[in-house]
């Protein structure tokens, strides 16, 4: 049976690469992008039924609005996968002072699937995009207050999302599924290519990966896990995201600047 499926980040690298197989297979395609032409090129490429949304998530209020929009268009969703990151960049700090790295890949997730939660049934699935750069949160950068070099501030961001999404599984034991999956290292999408200066592996690793994750029976009783396809397998994720303490920590931290950047 068809899925309806959201996917972030969906307009390059594997989220346009995931979107081209599960467009194939007959699903419908929620496409997220961060400007009206790229994704109207990522409609044009990945064919079928697909609708667009424009968002820059490094703005929370774009994030909201992103979520009312699909809420207006649609009453329910069977997965989202969370697939938009960000690693190297120019200015990688807002003008709020936060860094974009645990903004993009960390806090807008988390914001927008919260916001979606009232669309998804118990069966429904949510892939967040881990990586195996993983590394103790600092709660102060979090929160903006401490800089971080641009892989520090990437591996933080991507165990925070680990631990978020082990959080929202245990306090939604009924559903969704809530899954962390690191789609593979060194992928060839945009962000590796400038930001390690090499080509990167097939980008088919990972959206096959995703596809999996998103739709086959052996993910279908996995939230909270953690799957680490350089293993091709449910892994351990950092030591910190398996410490409730800390991951509620974390949480309340994501949970405070969500707070206070949708009220500034």
């Amino acid at each position: 049976m068809p899925k309806t499926i959201l996917i972030t980040g969906a307009t390059d690298g594997i989220g346009l690469e995931t979107a081209k197989r599960l467009a194939a297979e007959g699903h419908e395609l929620l496409l997220h992008g961060r400007s009206s032409a790229k994704l109207d090129a990522a409609r044009a490429a990945v064919g079928g039924a697909t609708a667009g949304y424009i968002a820059d998530l490094s703005k929370l209020e774009d994030v909201v609005r992103m979520a009312d929009e699909i809420a207006r268009d649609y009453s329910h969703l069977d997965v989202v996968i969370n697939n938009a990151g960000v690693y190297k960049m120019p200015a990688p700090i807002t003008q709020d002072g936060y860094d974009t790295r645990f903004l993009v890949n960390t806090v807008a997730p988390y914001v927008l699937t919260k916001r979606l939660l009232p669309l998804m049934g118990s069966d429904s699935r949510v892939i967040n995009l881990s990586s195996a750069a993983q590394a103790p949160v600092n709660l102060s950068a979090l929160q903006g207050r401490t800089r971080l070099d641009d892989m520090g501030a990437y591996a933080q961001s991507k165990l925070a999302i680990t631990m978020w999404t082990i959080q929202m599984a245990r306090d939604l034991p009924q559903g969704p599924v809530f899954i962390a999956v690191n789609p593979g290292s060194l992928l060839a999408s945009k962000m590796v290519k400038e930001g390690f200066g090499v080509a990167g592996s097939d980008l088919g690793i990972g959206a096959d990966i995703l596809r999996r994750a998103a739709l086959d029976p052996e993910f279908s009783e996995a939230s909270g896990k953690y799957f680490d396809n350089d293993a091709d397998a449910f892994n351990r994720p950092h030591a910190d995201a398996l410490n409730a303490g800390k991951v509620a920590e974390v949480v309340r931290a994501i949970e405070e600047v969500a707070s206070r950047l949708l009220k500034a």
